[in-house]
C-alpha cells in the first residue's frame, strides 16, 4: 500500500510539469488551443490503448509477436476506409514516386522500425503495467523537447526549465519507486494446472 501510495503521490507531479509548461507557451503568445486539444486527446487514446492491451494479453497467451501481429492486420484493415473517407486514393494514384525505390527502402525501414517500437511498447505493458508505459512516454517525450531545445540554442524561461524538470523528476522517482516494489514482489508459484504434464515414464515412477 505504500508503494502504491508513492506512485499516485507522483502522479500529480507529471499533470503539474505538464499544466506549467502549457502555461509558458501561452505566456509567450504561441499556444495553440487546438493544439492542446489534440495533444489532450492523443494522450488519453495512448493510455487507453495501453490498458485495453494489459486486458486482452491473456487473449493472445501473452504472446507479443501475436499481439503484434493482430495489431498491424487492425490498421491494415481501419486505413482503408480512412483513405477513402479522405480522398486520398487520388493522391496515391498520382504520386510520382510509387516506382521510386529509395522511396520503398525508406518506407519499409520505417515500418521494421515501427514494428519494432509495436513489440518493445508490448513487453513494456506486460512486464509492468499500462501506467508504467504511459510515464515513460511522457519521460520520453520530455527528454526529447528538451534535447531539441538545447540542440538548437532556444531561449526558454525559467519556469519552463522547471516544468521540464518536474515531469523527468518525477518519471525518475517513479522508476525507483516501481523498482522498489517490483523487488519486493514474491514470486509467484503456478498452480498445478499450469505446471509441466509429466511424461508416460515419469508418471510410473511415482510410486517408487
Amino acid at each position: 500500500m505504500c508503494m502504491v501510495f508513492s506512485q499516485s503521490c507522483l502522479c500529480p507531479c507529471f499533470s503539474g510539469g505538464f499544466w506549467l509548461g502549457v502555461d509558458q507557451e501561452g505566456m509567450t503568445g504561441n499556444l495553440s488551443l487546438t493544439g492542446v486539444f489534440f495533444g489532450v486527446v492523443a494522450s488519453a487514446c495512448v493510455s487507453l490503448n495501453a490498458i485495453f492491451t494489459k486486458k486482452v494479453m491473456p487473449a493472445v497467451d501473452g504472446n507479443i509477436w501475436k499481439l503484434s501481429y493482430y495489431n498491424n492486420i487492425n490498421a491494415c484493415v481501419l486505413f482503408l476506409p480512412l483513405i477513402l473517407l479522405f480522398g486520398e486514393l487520388g493522391s496515391l494514384a498520382s504520386f510520382s514516386r510509387s516506382s521510386d525505390l529509395k522511396f520503398w527502402g525508406m518506407m519499409t525501414l520505417g515500418g521494421v522500425f515501427g514494428f519494432a517500437i509495436g513489440y518493445v511498447t508490448g513487453l513494456q505493458i506486460k512486464f509492468t503495467s499500462p501506467l508504467t508505459h504511459n510515464v515513460s512516454g511522457t519521460a520520453k517525450a520530455c527528454a526529447q523537447t528538451v534535447i531539441a531545445v538545447v540542440y538548437n540554442s532556444s531561449s526558454k524561461s525559467l519556469l519552463w526549465w522547471t516544468s521540464n524538470m518536474m515531469v523527468l523528476g518525477g518519471s525518475s522517482a517513479y522508476t525507483w519507486v516501481k523498482s522498489l516494489e517490483m523487488k519486493k514482489t514474491p514470486q509467484r508459484v503456478p498452480p498445478d494446472s499450469a505446471k509441466e504434464k509429466l511424461l508416460p515414464e515419469e508418471k510410473g515412477n511415482l510410486g517408487v
